[in-house]
C-alpha cells in the first residue's frame, strides 16, 4: 500500500485525490490545504488539515500548487528526507527544495473539477533525481491505470509547450469559432462533430497529412472571401498567421490580402 500526502486543493489535486481514493492499493492519508474550506467537503472522507506542521508521515507528498507557488511551499515544509514530488509540467524538478528528496509527477491532461477524468487515459510523467523512487512513482501511475512515462525536464517541459499549442491554443481558436457564429445567430454545436473527427483523425495519422482546409489548397478566392467576413481585426491577423504558417508547412505559394487596419 502507497501512503500518499495531497498537498493543494486545486483541479489537479482534485482529480488526483478522487482516483488514488478508487485505487486499491493507494492510500491519501492525509489532504493539505492552507484554506480548509476548500477540501472540507472530503473531510468524512479523508483526514484534512490546514496546517503544515500537522503533516503525518507518508510515502509520498504530492505538491500540487500554482507553478509559482512550488518552490517556496516546498521550502516551508517542516520536515527533510522525505519524498516530495510536483505535478506541474513547466516547473523544473530542482525547483523543489533540496532538503526532501525531489521527483515530478506530472499528468498531462486538461482538468476541471466539474469533469470526469478517465485515467486510463492520461499518461503520466514521472522523473526523480535519487534512482530508488522510480519505482515509486511508476508503480503509483499504475496503480490508477496510467502509463509512466520517464523523461527529463527537458523533455517534459517540451511536452509542456506542445501541449500549449494543442490544448490552450487550440481552445482560444473554438471560442474565436464560437464568437464568429454567434454573431450571426448559428448554434456553435453544429461544429461538434467536425471538432471530434478532426481530434479523431490526428490519433490515426500525423497532422501534417491530416490538414485539410483553403490555405492549403492554395484556394484564393475562398481566403479572400473569408478574410472579407471577418469582423474583428484580431481574428483576421490570427486567420492570416495560421494560414500562413499552413501554407508554409506544405510549401503553398505565398498569397496576397488586404493590409490589416491600424489606428
Amino acid at each position: 500500500m502507497i501512503s500518499v500526502i495531497l498537498l493543494g486543493a486545486g483541479n489537479v489535486a482534485t482529480h488526483l485525490y478522487k482516483a488514488f481514493s478508487t485505487a486499491e492499493n493507494v492510500s491519501v492519508k492525509q489532504w493539505y490545504n492552507r484554506t480548509r474550506s476548500s477540501i472540507s467537503s472530503y473531510a468524512n472522507d479523508v483526514d484534512i488539515t490546514d496546517s503544515l506542521e500537522d503533516l503525518k508521515e507518508a510515502d509520498i507528498y504530492i505538491i500540487a500548487v500554482s507553478d509559482d507557488s512550488i518552490a517556496e511551499f516546498s521550502s516551508a515544509l517542516p520536515f527533510t528526507n522525505r519524498f516530495v514530488v510536483h505535478t506541474s509540467g513547466s516547473v523544473a524538478m530542482h525547483d523543489i527544495d533540496k532538503k526532501n528528496q525531489i521527483g515530478v509527477f506530472y499528468p498531462l491532461q486538461t482538468f476541471s473539477k466539474g469533469a470526469d477524468i478517465d485515467f486510463s487515459e492520461v499518461p503520466i510523467c514521472v522523473e526523480v533525481y535519487e534512482k530508488e523512487n522510480l519505482e515509486l512513482l511508476r508503480t503509483l501511475a499504475r496503480a490508477v491505470g496510467c502509463r509512466p512515462h520517464k523523461i527529463t525536464t527537458e523533455q517534459r517541459q517540451t511536452l509542456h509547450l506542445a501541449a500549449v499549442f494543442v490544448n490552450n491554443f487550440t481552445n482560444q481558436l473554438y471560442r474565436i469559432g464560437h464568437e464568429i457564429c454567434e454573431t450571426k445567430n448559428i448554434e456553435f454545436e453544429i461544429l461538434h462533430p467536425l471538432i471530434e473527427e478532426t481530434a479523431k483523425k490526428v490519433q490515426q495519422m500525423s497532422p501534417f497529412m491530416a490538414q485539410t482546409g483553403p490555405a492549403k489548397r492554395n484556394d484564393k478566392k475562398t481566403i479572400k472571401r473569408q478574410l472579407k467576413l471577418i469582423e474583428k481585426e484580431e481574428h483576421e491577423i490570427i486567420y492570416k498567421l495560421l494560414t500562413s504558417s499552413i501554407k508554409k508547412t506544405h510549401n503553398v505559394s505565398s498569397y496576397k490580402t488586404r493590409t490589416v487596419k491600424t489606428n
